[in-house]
């Protein structure tokens, strides 16, 4: 993309200081990645409504639904995945800085491009999960048919099975979906909050 040069970042009155002073949480984005089938889906849907449920204000980007509206023109290949995420890392930006703690549930395989997300935030705002389960037991599960769909040939560049996952080598926290259940592995994101301070 070109420079714009006639485009100029409009500071705004109220600032994310000012918004956090007013709640009793930091904005913050839980970027949780990991196989198809891991439960990345599952435990941001069950965080974010144990936050709201205790008042806490969220939003939570879920990968099918942004590929059904903002990301609808991008395909699976690996420019645009990058793209995908990119923008994604980009939507939670403007969620974190609303004060929102934002949870994000994308495969996102790639290391460089959760690195490039990672550099939009400030330090203890990016809280990196990584979902971890072995392919055998996601394929196992396949909630949705994609496997067996890859596995025949009819889902090319499929995650794990035709295109890699590089798995995060330093995140701030791991979840195991294939040892733990869905109950552990939510209080564990829950006190990950509390321990940093995002939530009081």
């Amino acid at each position: 993309m070109k420079n714009q040069t006639h485009i100029f970042w409009h500071q705004t009155t109220v600032t994310k200081p000012d918004r956090e002073k007013q709640s009793s949480q930091k904005g913050a984005v839980i970027w949780l990645t990991g196989l198809s089938g891991s439960g990345k889906s599952t435990l941001a849907n069950c965080v974010e409504a144990a936050l709201f449920a205790a008042g806490y204000q969220t939003y939570l980007l879920d990968g099918d639904n942004i590929r059904n509206g903002l990301n609808r023109d991008l395909s699976f290949s690996e420019e645009d995945r990058r793209e995908n995420i990119r923008r994604i890392s980009e939507v939670a930006k403007l969620f974190a800085d609303s004060n929102s703690i934002v949870l994000t549930a994308f495969i996102s395989p790639y290391r460089a491009d959760r690195s490039a997300a990672r550099k939009k935030f400030e330090s203890d705002e990016f809280i990196e999960v990584y979902v971890k389960c072995s392919l055998a037991v996601c394929e196992s599960r396949d909630p949705k048919g994609l496997y067996k769909k890859a596995r025949s040939g009819i889902i090319p560049s499929f995650t794990g099975i035709d295109s890699p996952y590089e798995p995060p080598e330093s995140p701030e926290l791991i979840v195991d979906t294939e040892q733990q259940d869905l109950e552990t592995c939510t209080n564990q994101v829950i006190q990950y909050l509390k321990d940093k301070n995002i939530i009081r």
